[in-house]
């Protein structure tokens, strides 16, 4: 039996719940946040066999993959320059994508 925790980005929680539910997984989400951008996270846990635990794994690279997107950040002012001579900068980042833990349990229960 495993234990596994997926840490993904909220924007693809709801995708890797739902199929991950139709695979007969059951699965609890926990709510995280952290990450460069400061964006929500969820952290998925799951209680496997041994054997399931490769489908899992297809199932979030799927569902969790990582991209590009576009983010427009402010710049930190410096002096006493006026907000208004900033200008917004475009970046573009990774998004996406899962990190994931499994680990043995000795014994597991549903009561």
């Amino acid at each position: 039996m495993k234990l596994i925790f997926a840490v993904v980005h909220d924007d693809d929680t709801n995708k890797a719940v739902r199929r991950l539910n139709e695979k007969k997984f059951r699965v609890t989400k926990l709510s995280s946040s952290g990450g460069f951008l400061k964006r929500g996270n969820t952290t998925l846990m799951l209680g496997v066999e041994d054997e399931q635990v490769d489908e899992v794994f297809k199932i979030l690279e799927k569902e969790c993959a990582k991209r590009k997107q576009v983010e427009v950040t402010t710049p930190y002012p410096q002096g006493d320059l006026s907000m208004i001579s900033y200008s917004y900068i475009p970046i573009t980042v990774e998004v996406g994508g899962a990190t994931v833990f499994v680990l043995d349990v000795e014994q597991f229960r549903r009561i």
